[in-house]
């Protein structure tokens, strides 16, 4: 019998042996200068960076850092041997798959996933942040059968467990007709084991940028990983010793290994676990992470989990499209009397999607009556918001906008195991009872589907839209009493922390002022805090002694002082969630806005990625700042440093976005009209010369500004 530690290092040993023979193969072929970069992100290869400090730009680099990663594999009868050649492993198996990508830049095709992007690890990293994903799983497979296979992905996928696959349970995956990829939160990494690197580059990248871990920074990385990031493994039997390697270094992470393998194991409790019934894997995962879920019963007819929140459905796959650009869509939440209330009544006025052919539109408006002692018609927006998430979880059910422009597809798969409208009333219903059971006692749902009953409804609709987007719009920072903080993101975070006003929502574009309110009297002791702003130092950078004070707590003392309305002196923090980044563009003295949608050059010489490199981890960076998408059209954006009207450069799609109000705020502010039409785009310039060129054809009024720096 072979010791639990000699087949870790055996496991170790193979996996550099594998990189050193690919290394070298490699460079015979490309030579040492070949370039190497993984695509869209700004962490060179992360597992060299955030490990030994390192930026691996090509190939021949490896050489240097090959005996570093032999001298942590050297054999020792302590457990900081071992975990070490763990994290050896991760090395290695890095080395492996970045000469994959120096012969190709997709080298798994559209059979696997393999690398994930700077913009896919903040993508999961936001409802890692937010708890809307509890954690994350790898399994290694294949499972004892194909049907085995399927119960598990879909238990971890009900639980909201983001799920990570490599191996052969792909290919049962696969044969099961399981649908995967990262928007339903099911990802093939990759046929073999080394593949694991990609998943550790995502956990490295994370530590660096949402918990401001330096590179090269060991024992800070360790202990990121190990207190904030809930990651666990599934490993089937037989359990090879090169995968009792990469569980070492799982296991020095803070991420337990379930496996019902029994050869030459030892039960380690809370690291190492053996449970030989592979059908209790999922429980004994979730005791092992300490993470309890509060799951609630929905009675519809397909799954419901927030991994399908990121599903598409296609025209070729769509039973029926309520399509409220086309037609008399409108969603709507509505505070009453109990009396006027029936709980749980869900009544459809009208005909049901069934009446209708397959691919047809089909016209929806549904309103929420709610009734609580403690419910206020200020929450019915944020509950309105909320309902695109509900939707959005069922399988096979897909909901875009809001309010009047919603859409809601349901796919044919659902469509024939049942789904019909009066399950989107299920859904509303059971999620607005659960998450908002401190103020709804009661709740209802109507569903309307006749037309001449939608047109009418939705005017009425209109206006009470209207209203409030009047009441929005007459609060302004100087005339509430307080703001509030939030620090959601301080489970990844820790630094962090945003200051919401009504002038200046919260970065990740999600939480805006009556949110933060509305947040705060749900939840006293939640996430959003209360921040009186009575001692004013200076208005126009927008400092206050008291909200001062309140960052200091907030951010356990890693902060001192934040401005609201500049980005050039003490900028608010950045988690890593935010919508946008701003930053500033000294040739022509003004900033280049960049959205984590696009993923090309900006004239900054810089992508998204490598701009939030500098900017995410709640730390302070005089220049850059992360903010939401709509904060660009406030009256306070960059207030101090000349508004606004400093924008030179965004992506098309995100200038199309924000445009009209953009445009109005500029003209009533400095009286310049048409302003998007003076700053460039990815279509006009992605470098300094060919925007300087057509800023001064344009006549920007930033060239006209004073300096910036």
């Amino acid at each position: 019998m072979k010791l639990l530690f000699d087949r870790a290092f055996d496991g170790v040993d193979e996996m550099y042996a594998m990189a050193e023979k690919t290394l070298n193969e490699t460079i015979a072929e490309l030579g040492e200068a070949a370039p190497m970069a993984m695509p869209n992100t700004g962490y060179y290869l992360a597992n060299h960076l955030a490990y030994l400090g390192k930026k691996i730009t090509t190939l021949g680099q490896f050489k240097e850092t090959m005996p570093v990663i032999k001298e942590w594999i050297t054999r020792g009868p302590r457990l900081d041997n071992v975990f070490k050649a763990g994290f050896g492993t991760f090395l290695a198996a890095e080395i492996i798959e970045a000469c994959k990508y120096a012969k190709n830049p997709q080298p798994y095709g559209e059979e696997y996933h393999g690398h994930l992007s700077d913009a896919e690890a903040r993508e999961l990293g936001v409802p890692l942040v937010t708890g809307d994903l509890p954690g994350f799983v790898v399994i290694i497979g294949p499972a004892p059968s194909d049907e085995e296979a399927v119960e598990l992905i879909k238990g971890y996928q009900s639980r909201a467990i983001f799920v990570f696959l490599i191996g052969g349970i792909i290919d049962q995956a696969k044969r099961m007709k399981v649908n995967m990829g990262f928007p339903v939160r099911v990802v093939a990494v990759g046929p073999d084991i080394w593949a694991v690197a990609h998943i550790i580059s995502f956990v490295n990248r994370a530590a660096m940028i949402f918990g401001a871990v330096q590179p090269g920074d060991r024992e800070e990385l360790d202990d990121y990983t190990f207190h904030r990031i809930r990651a666990f493994v599934n490993a089937f039997d037989p359990v090879g010793d090169i995968v009792i390697g990469a569980g070492a270094g799982a296991i020095a992470m803070g991420f337990p290994v379930i496996t019902n393998d029994t050869k030459d194991m030892w039960k380690v409790p809370k690291s190492l676990i053996i449970q030989e019934n592979t059908k209790d894997f999922i429980e004994t995962s979730l005791e092992a992470r300490d993470i309890k879920l509060k799951i609630t019963k929905i009675d519809i007819p397909v799954s419901f989990s927030t991994a399908f929140e990121g599903e598409i459905i296609r025209r070729a796959d769509m039973q029926v499209d309520m399509d409220g650009s086309r037609l008399d869509c409108f969603e709507l939440v509505r505070t009453k009397d109990s009396s006027e209330i029936e709980d749980h009544n869900i009544e459809i006025i009208g005909p049901d999607i069934d009446s209708v052919e397959v691919g047809s539109r089909f016209p929806i408006g549904y309103v929420v009556e709610v009734a609580g002692k403690n419910m206020q018609s200020d929450f019915e927006p944020v509950f309105e918001r909320r309902f695109h998430n509900f939707i959005n979880c069922a399988e096979g059910v897909m909901h875009t906008g809001q309010r009047d422009l919603i859409r809601i597809r349901v796919s044919k798969v659902a469509f024939d195991a049942g789904f019909r409208a009066k399950h989107i009333g299920e859904i509303l219903y059971a999620k607005v009872k659960s998450e908002y059971d401190s103020v709804v006692d009661k709740c209802q749902v109507k569903i309307y589907t006749n037309p001449d009953d939608l047109k009418r409804l939705r005017a009425e609709a209109n206006e009470i839209y209207n209203k409030r987007d009047d009441r929005l719009k007459s609060l302004t920072d100087e005339t509430v009493p307080v703001f509030y903080n939030c620090i959601l993101c301080q489970s990844f975070s820790p630094a962090h922390v945003c200051i919401v006003s009504p002038e200046r929502l919260g970065l990740c574009g999600a939480v805006s002022w009556l949110d933060a309110k509305a947040t705060n009297e749900l939840d006293p002791n939640g996430p959003c805090q209360v921040v009186t702003k009575e001692r004013v130092v200076d208005e126009n950078l927008g400092i206050w002694e008291d909200v001062n004070e309140n960052v200091q707590q907030a951010s356990h003392g890693s902060l001192q002082q934040v401005t609201l309305y500049s980005i050039m002196q003490d900028p608010m923090t950045s988690c890593g969630c935010f919508e946008c980044i701003c930053g500033i563009e000294p040739m022509s003295n003004g900033v280049v806005i960049v959205n984590r949608e696009h993923t090309g050059m900006t004239p900054l010489g810089m992508t998204f990625s490598e701009m939030a490199s500098m900017t995410g981890g709640g730390v302070q960076t005089p220049g850059f700042m992360g903010h939401g998408k709509h904060f660009i059209a406030s009256k306070k954006f960059m207030k101090a440093d000349g508004g606004s009207r400093r924008i030179v450069w965004m992506p098309k799609a995100l200038k199309d976005l924000v445009g009209s109000r953009l445009n109005k705020t500029v003209q009533e502010l400095w009286g310049v009209e048409d302003f998007t039409e003076k700053v460039g785009d990815e279509t006009v310039a992605e470098d300094v010369e060919g925007l300087a060129t057509f800023l001064a054809e344009k006549g920007h009024p930033v060239l006209e500004m004073e300096p910036l720096l």
